[in-house]
């Protein structure tokens, strides 16, 4: 764009093209010869049409312009001659506004309103200018009265907004635009309360007393040229009369000025519309939600009955900053954080100026919720606008001066780009346009006077700044709550004073963390760390802070936190992890926020964290597969001689991966078959390790017997949980030679130093190996051979021993004495007739007697995810029977695993689609729950907690999609009670 005009040699200024005028349009010329703009006269003037965002436009419309003119348009003409500051209000207005375009076409002569020195009229003048006109037009012409004088004053603010700098005219500034939109907004309410009045009472009823209260940004002044405007009314009476004439003035403002919304009102738009102070001041004592008070932030007495006005902000206002003392208060703010988040579709999130990341409420949220934080002892926080609140948090330390600052130039330019946005068509709007539309960008550019920096053009220039402000919006999001934390703990790091030390744990405790003065010890340790570390981790904190607070257990989380990086001290790549790769730093605040089980997995095998990056395929969590795993397991120990050092190094594996299954499981990338899978994976190479050390330092030469392990229980069904005992039985095959006596006390031994090995303590999570479900109990032999098995289950094997064999499934040792071992509990399992109607009675009856004695003293029976109804025990006890009477003739239950056992019951139609259905989902639940409660308890437990912090935990860990552990116990019990009803229907036929 040139930036002066060209002159020829002779000195006399010539007609610019249309192309150097950034004209495109094909009528362009026959345009300007219409207008008669082809001289040299009109040179300065056309350099002028050319400074426009769309110069076309412009055009087009001084087109229009002319014609509703007619013979005026010459005054018009020669003014724009010698009129340097109408040209470029004028100009700027038609070239990024299309709607002024329409209202100068039918509103011609208020081109007036630009021409000479044009100045914003106060508020009282413009209040009383609308209030005349209201009393002069109170009949059918007073919409068409009002509303074209409504429309030309915004005109003329918006011409001198978008106007290009003229001398001696300053160029208008956001909180200026904002103010005086909202006093033409009071204006125009008064206007239409004059109306309503007038309209309802007449000449002989008594106007009411009637307070009308801004609220949001018209509340703030702080106002769009297009928004809805918040109100609410408090009147001395709230009959019949006041409420008609409080729907009338919504009516009538929202017909001619500007959608006028009272749904922020007690109730909302289910409450009356009009309330007495003491109704307003009963409902906010007794019945209003946090958001409501943070509403109440921008309450401002617009028109009306001023005493009224004032007595109501005087009532309510001591009331908002009592809010952060309400018990619900933390909660109620993360909520609405989340609702926020919600609104936004995902596939404009990147276009959206007000919901999207680095948006606008992302500013006006942090900012409301540190003035219901702090303004309560801090009167200057008391205020209404988000720019004059963030320089009261500035200059009372809770925000860092410079944050302020970079804020707050943030916000206005995002809020600058959203006025231009409004204004082209004068719609409601706050989505920029696609990102590869870039006439659409270009044309925001210079609407926004954005003006190219030498490297890059003026569209060029816009995309890096929304860029930039956008990643700076989010950066001090984080920073605003936290950097003051850090501050006020960090005198070792030279910081300046920051808050102080109430007014830091006040500011925690809102975050969400019950233990604020320990939060702020552990803040102290972290930020004060010696040397590099303390920088970084000042750096890193606010972000990850942020991240914790949106966890179940904030508090435990930067324990965890303080644990891990004190642990890793020595770790050079640690913190360069975290600075450099943000994925690795959310996730892991996550896993910290709500496990107990993870951390002390990842300080003993720190090598995880580098995998909770993503890689090419994806995150890297999910590249190792739990085979392999379990193959290198049992490599890695047979590496030692010693069991001990054997045992070491299979531990040492079985962390890494419990670490990886566990922080994959908490983010929600494994499904909770796959965690059962992966789980047995490991415990299966543990014992195959741990049988092999033994096995080789109780041998000399060749051992006297074939050892096989065959698994029970959930082992044996592939479907382990965390805290999951092996259940397991020994047998043994005597080498040839070797007498049975002989080799079953020597693999006794074994057995039982396999037993002892894996059980000695350790800081890993425990390793036992149960026995129990052998022959006979805890008083059979640990070890069988073949035969003594065989002959025990036909002559001695009661109902529940036959039922355990189901679950049943050679898992180390020698593969081929554990096939012939299931070949021949086969003949038992599954019969070949199935089972007698006598053991269905006994599998009842023993039922029964585990349901009445079994679950433990004081566990509630809905909520046991084991025991209770519903749960495990039910469905996997209603499929054993199941697979008992029917094996024999369908070949696929012949299975260990619950789950694809149902799928073949659904299969075959034992039990219909829908029922299995509900059995299926009942198992996954259940067994969700009850890893989730080891995962964030840290050691089993089968029963799921009342409401309140640990449960929103285990919601969180239980894959729920938040943390509201109310709605995540309901759905358990209602699934749980459905299934239940199918277990009572299957199992007791």
């Amino acid at each position: 764009m040139p930036q002066s005009r060209p002159r020829p040699a002779t000195g006399r200024p010539t007609v610019p093209s249309v192309g150097r005028l950034g004209l495109v349009d094909s009528t362009a010329r026959a345009n300007l010869d219409q207008l008669g703009w082809v001289t040299e006269a009109h040179v300065a003037l056309l350099w002028s049409l050319s400074r426009a965002a769309d110069a076309d436009a412009a055009l087009h419309a001084m087109i229009r312009l002319s014609e509703s003119l007619g013979p005026d348009y010459a005054e018009l003409d020669a003014a724009l001659l010698t009129d340097t500051g109408l040209r470029g209000r004028l100009f700027g207005l038609l070239g990024a506004s299309l709607a002024f375009g329409d209202h100068l076409a039918a509103s011609p002569q208020s081109w007036r309103l630009l021409a000479g020195r044009v100045s914003l009229p106060g508020r009282d003048e413009l209040r009383a200018a609308f209030t005349a006109a209201a009393r002069e037009n109170a009949g059918p012409t007073a919409q068409l009265t009002l509303r074209k004088i409504y429309r030309d004053h915004l005109m003329v603010l918006a011409a001198l907004d978008l106007a290009p700098t003229v001398e001696d005219e300053p160029v208008l500034e956001f909180p200026t635009v904002g103010a005086h939109l909202a006093d033409l907004a009071d204006a125009a309410l008064d206007a239409a309360l004059t109306i309503a009045v007038t309209k309802v009472c007449g000449a002989d009823t008594p106007a009411p007393r009637l307070a009308v209260i801004a609220m949001g940004k018209c509340g703030a002044r702080e106002l769009n040229y297009v928004s809805d405007v918040d109100i609410i009314f408090v009147a001395e009476n709230a009959d019949s009369v006041t409420t008609r004439v409080a729907g009338e003035l919504m009516r009538f403002a929202s017909d001619t000025f500007f959608e006028t919304d009272a749904a922020l009102r007690p109730e909302g738009k289910a409450g009356q519309l009009v309330r007495t102070l003491e109704s307003h001041v009963a409902y906010y004592q007794r019945w209003a939600k946090t958001w409501e008070f943070q509403a109440l932030l921008k309450a401002r007495p617009a028109v009306g009955d001023a005493e009224l006005g004032a007595a109501y902000i005087e009532a309510l206002m001591p009331m908002v900053w009592k809010a952060r003392d309400r018990e619900d208060f933390v909660p109620d703010v993360q909520a609405m954080r989340r609702r926020v988040e919600e609104l936004v579709p995902a596939d404009v999130r990147d276009r959206e100026l007000k919901l999207g990341t680095g948006g606008l409420r992302d500013v006006e949220f942090a900012v409301q919720l540190l003035q219901l934080v702090h303004g309560r002892t801090d009167e200057s926080l008391q205020v209404a606008s988000t720019v004059d609140a963030l320089a009261a948090l500035g200059a009372g330390g809770y925000v860092g001066r410079d944050d302020a600052a970079n804020l707050t130039a943030s916000y206005e330019f995002l809020r600058l780009l959203e006025h231009r946005l409004q204004l082209q068509r004068l719609k409601r709007t706050h989505l920029l346009p696609p990102p590869d539309d870039d006439e659409a960008m270009r044309w925001l550019a210079r609407a926004a006077h954005v003006r190219p920096d030498g490297t890059h053009d003026a569209l060029g220039v816009l995309r890096s700044e929304l860029r930039r402000n956008s990643v700076r919006v989010s950066r001090l999001h984080a920073k605003l709550f936290y950097q003051p934390l850090l501050e006020s703990v960090g005198a070792a790091l030279d910081f300046r004073t920051g808050m102080s030390t109430e007014a830091a744990e006040r500011q925690l405790a809102a975050l969400g963390y019950r233990a604020p003065g320990s939060a702020l010890t552990h803040l102290g340790a972290l930020a004060n760390a010696s040397g590099r570390r303390g920088q970084v981790q000042t750096v890193l904190l606010p972000t990850l802070l942020d991240w914790l607070s949106d966890t179940p257990d904030p508090d435990a989380g930067l324990l965890n936190y303080r644990k891990v990086s004190e642990a890793l001290d020595e770790q050079r790549w640690y913190l360069a992890t975290l600075r450099d790769e943000s994925a690795v730093a959310k996730r892991l605040m996550r896993v910290l926020g709500t496990s107990a089980y993870v951390p002390d997995l990842l300080i003993r095998a720190p090598e995880v964290l580098q995998a909770y990056g993503d890689g090419p395929m994806g995150p890297k969590l999910l590249d190792t597969d739990p085979d392999s795993v379990a193959k290198s397991l049992v490599a890695a120990a047979a590496r030692h001689k010693d069991p001990e050092r054997a045992i070491a190094a299979a531990r040492s594996l079985r962390r890494r991966e419990l670490a990886r299954i566990a922080s994959a499981d908490l983010l929600g990338m494994l499904t909770v078959r796959q965690v059962c899978h992966a789980l047995t994976s490991i415990w299966v190479a543990v014992l195959q390790s741990a049988l092999d050390a033994v096995i080789r330092a109780n041998t000399d030469g060749d051992p006297p017997a074939k050892v096989a392990v065959i698994g029970m229980g959930r082992l044996g069904g592939r479907e382990l949980g965390y805290g999951s005992d092996a259940d397991v039985m020994f047998v043994c095959e005597p080498n040839e030679g070797v007498e049975d006596m002989v080799a079953v006390r020597w693999t006794t031994t074994v057995a039982e130093q396999v037993r002892a090995l894996l059980g000695t303590p350790s800081a890993d999570p425990p390793l036992e190996v149960d026995a129990n479900l052998r022959p006979e109990g805890r008083n059979g032999p640990l070890v069988r051979t073949l035969a003594s098995y065989e002959a025990y289950y036909k002559q001695w094997a009661e109902a529940w021993e036959v039922q355990a064999l189901l679950r049943a499934h050679r898992v180390a040792g020698d593969m081929d004495l554990g096939e012939r071992f299931l070949l021949m509990v086969d003949a038992f399992r599954f019969p070949p007739e199935g089972i007698s109607a006598k053991t269905v009675q006994e599998i009842r009856r023993i039922k029964a007697r585990v349901d009445a004695e079994r679950l433990p003293r004081g566990a509630d029976p809905n909520t046991h995810t084991k025991l209770g109804r519903g749960g495990l025990a039910d469905i996997e006890w209603t499929v054993q029977l199941l697979q008992l009477r029917y094996a024999h003739e369908y070949p696929g239950l012949h299975n260990t695993s619950t789950l694809e056992c149902l799928d073949i019951i659904e299969e075959v139609g034992l039990v219909g689609g829908e029922d299995v259905d509900k059995l299926r989902t009942a198992w996954l639940t259940a067994t969700a729950s009850r890893n989730a409660l080891v995962l964030v308890k840290g050691k089993p437990t089968d029963q799921l907690p009342g409401p309140g912090r640990f449960l929103n935990a285990v919601a969180v860990a239980a894959g729920w999609p938040d943390d509201d552990g109310g709605a995540f116990l309901d759905n358990y019990l209602r699934v749980t009670r459905r299934a239940k009803v199918v277990v009572r229907e299957v199992f007791g036929a």
